[in-house]
């Protein structure tokens, strides 16, 4: 449990010298700094970055939650895209050719805060167009530290009088909007790797306000990107798929319908247990079960934690490496990789498993 260490939010010190910008949380016992809405509230945010022009570069997993958040909460935003179906999107969203849209150069040179939300391999590619618009006093903005924590890699190097800054959302940019659009905020990570002008801080966290983050831990672009790294590959993505995979594969070869499988592989996971740990913590749901379960899952966490664990070791060596960068843009750079890609995808999608879970999904309630 968090324990709150900081000073009720007086609204009557708002913008003031002595307020504080950061709280003190205990994190199980180790106490971290991050910036709430109390510290450093919307209106401040506006206040900060009340001259500057936002340029979202890119609006594809994360450029139109943060470009629209920004735009709802009142900043000046434009952005920069290349003519797709992705364009049109932009249009329909409500960005005006010409006014609030742009070209990816061009959104470039309007921005003063211009933020770098393509993917890795296009921020590599368009570096050379969007660096000779990065003037002096200028920001740099990333949403993910791939490319300046690998930048012998990249060649993602900034000028030197710019700022190079970063607000992460630990989810999608659709949970980001969706979750703003409810009220509510999703946390974030941010950091500054230069600050060129003595703002840079500053920046950062009214970007992270502006975005909807709900709270923001300070990080380092370093760290977020051996974090974030080993997190897709492991519990976030891999690791998980791997684990239903092994589950589904091993009662399917023991007689179990595939049904049976994926209700009790997945589905019971996501829809019932996963909403109860992510509200209460895993702690509460083993509280919350019967004794049959509880001891079975006391019983079994050792083996499976002592079995994952050096997989998950010999994982964030080969990020801390560069290893797996280094597969990243080596595999972005190939020639027919997009079409390689698509058919590990579609064998992903058309596996049983998960094309049964395409019919249990079907059959929940709320579809019927």
């Amino acid at each position: 449990m968090s324990c709150l260490l900081f000073e009720p939010y007086d609204p009557e010190r708002r913008g003031t010298q002595n307020k504080k910008q950061m709280a003190k949380i205990n994190f199980g016992g180790v106490v971290e700094e991050v910036a709430t809405r109390e510290e450093f509230p919307l209106e401040k945010a506006r206040e900060v970055l009340k001259n500057e022009t936002i340029a979202v570069l890119g609006y594809g997993i994360q450029g139109p939650g943060q470009s629209l958040n920004l735009r709802d909460n009142g900043f000046n935003v434009i952005v920069g895209q290349r003519k797709s179906k992705t364009y049109d999107k932009c249009v329909a969203d409500g960005w005006v050719p010409g006014k609030t849209l742009f070209s990816i150069e061009e959104a470039a040179e309007k921005g003063t805060i211009v933020c770098m939300l393509l993917s890795d391999a296009a921020q590599i590619e368009l570096w050379p167009t969007i660096k000779k618009h990065l003037t002096k006093g200028k920001a740099l903005y990333f949403s993910h530290g791939f490319a300046i924590t690998y930048k012998d890699r990249t060649n993602v190097v900034p000028p030197s009088d710019v700022d190079v800054i970063m607000v992460a959302p630990k989810g999608s940019g659709t949970s980001l909007r969706s979750l703003f659009l409810e009220g509510r905020g999703i946390n974030s990570s941010y950091a500054v790797f230069q600050d060129a002008t003595g703002k840079a801080e500053e920046r950062t966290m009214a970007m992270g306000i502006g975005i909807g983050s709900g709270y923001m831990f300070k990080t380092t672009f370093t760290r977020e990107t051996y974090s974030d790294l080993t997190g897709e590959r492991g519990a976030l993505m891999g690791a998980v798929q791997g684990l239903f995979l092994a589950q589904y594969e091993t009662l399917r070869e023991h007689g179990h319908s595939p049904s049976e499988a994926f209700n009790e592989t997945v589905e019971e996971f996501t829809q019932s247990l996963l909403p109860m740990v992510g509200k209460n913590g895993m702690d509460w749901m083993y509280a919350n079960c019967s004794t049959t379960a509880q001891r079975g899952a006391l019983d079994w966490m050792g083996p499976f934690h002592d079995a994952i664990k050096p997989v998950m070791e010999k994982l964030y060596e080969s990020v801390a490496s560069g290893h797996e960068a280094q597969v990243s843009i080596d595999s972005n750079s190939k020639p027919g990789y997009r079409d390689g890609l698509n058919k590990e995808l579609a064998a992903l999608h058309d596996s049983e498993m998960w094309r049964t879970g395409e019919t249990v999904r079907k059959l929940r309630p709320e579809n019927n």
